[in-house]
């Protein structure tokens, strides 16, 4: 990685979802976290006395305006690229990165296949999709729940979890999503529906009308990619939207930095920061050190303290990007009694 000798900043590129369709509150988390380790990064002096600077883009959920966001800061000199939350997106943007060999640190996406071919210059904080929706199957199987429904969007990302659940759980019943979901649900004999939807539409709108569904009393439902995360979930479905586990990706107790972070965090964000904050936190922290190495250093040379423990890259069989492997992994939801409260109901 390099920085720029030629200007008076180190600058890195920021792609996040700020806009809808894109998920415009984890985009601003993700924000949040990384603003408050450049500024903790410039307090400290900078990267070789030069203050280090974000370029943000708004990708808006669109994998053809990161693109062109690359394009664009590939163009004002950037040193590295940063972020992005949607992992059809970060796709998009990391094979650009990679056809320009700009070095591209992916926060937040967990699509396995984030490149279609090993990419040196292509590095992931969050762990893959395989890993965590493993872990999930595995919470679903240990309450009991054999056989699942799905309602699910089209996209290569749900597509994929879909087949990630089907690898590990004996039954995987697909919704008809033209058709109305209750009623598939009712005639599948699932125990559990898993919402591979968007939010707020059409996943809140499905919540509201099992939780209605007298036929359904028994149901549970599962959101892996973590949808209930956000204080925008419960505003829109308060009680109906607890009990619904999801995935994050935090240790069941923060270490002394993540204790910190957190309390920054929650002075810069109007709810409690989410897992995705942290990863936007880490990103910078993470790239701050490769740049100070002074150019020299490649994804496996690099070790930092993260909010969420120590983050080194290696190569993981399947995956073309280099990984860490792995972050903390949990699935929580939110407690019925206290929906803005969560519990954790299982680690992996």
């Amino acid at each position: 990685m390099n920085t720029r000798a030629d200007g008076s900043s180190v600058r890195i590129g920021v792609l996040a979802p700020l806009t809808p369709p894109g998920w415009d509150q984890a985009g601003r988390h993700l924000l949040a976290g990384a603003e408050l380790a450049v500024r903790e990064v410039n307090d400290a002096g900078g990267i070789g006395g030069k203050p280090l600077e974000l370029l943000v883009r708004d990708t808006a959920a669109d994998p053809r305006k990161a693109e062109a966001a690359v394009d664009e800061l590939a163009t004002l000199g950037v040193a590295a690229l940063a972020g992005e939350y949607h992992s059809v997106v970060a796709r998009a943007a990391a094979a650009r990165a990679a056809a320009l060999g700009l070095p591209f640190l992916c926060s937040s996406a967990v699509l396995d296949a984030l490149t279609d071919e090993p990419a040196e210059r292509v590095a992931r904080l969050a762990p893959a999709q395989s890993h965590g929706w493993r872990i999930f199957a595995d919470f679903l199987l240990g309450a009991g729940h054999t056989r699942i429904a799905v309602a699910a969007d089209p996209s290569v990302y749900w597509a994929s979890g879909t087949r990630i659940l089907q690898d590990h759980l004996s039954t995987v019943v697909e919704l008809d999503m033209s058709a109305p979901v209750c009623d598939e649900l009712a005639g599948s004999d699932a125990t559990a529906l898993l919402l591979l939807v968007g939010h707020p539409e059409p996943a809140v709108s499905i919540v509201r009308a099992v939780r209605r569904d007298p036929r359904l009393a028994g149901i549970m439902m599962g959101a892996p990619a973590g949808q209930p995360e956000f204080a925008a979930w419960e505003a829109a479905l308060g009680v109906d939207g607890a009990g619904i586990p999801f995935l994050r990706y935090l240790p069941e107790r923060l270490g002394p930095l993540g204790a910190r972070v957190a309390a920054a965090l929650r002075e810069r964000l109007p709810e409690p920061p989410s897992f995705v904050a942290f990863e936007g936190y880490d990103t910078i922290a993470v790239l701050a050190e490769a740049l100070r190495s002074g150019g020299g250093a490649a994804w496996p040379d690099v070790a930092v303290e993260g909010t969420r423990g120590t983050i080194a890259f290696t190569r993981v069989p399947g995956i073309g990007v280099w990984q860490w492997a792995w972050p903390p992994v949990q699935v929580v939801d939110r407690d019925p009694a206290r929906p803005e409260r969560l519990r954790v109901l299982h680690t992996g």
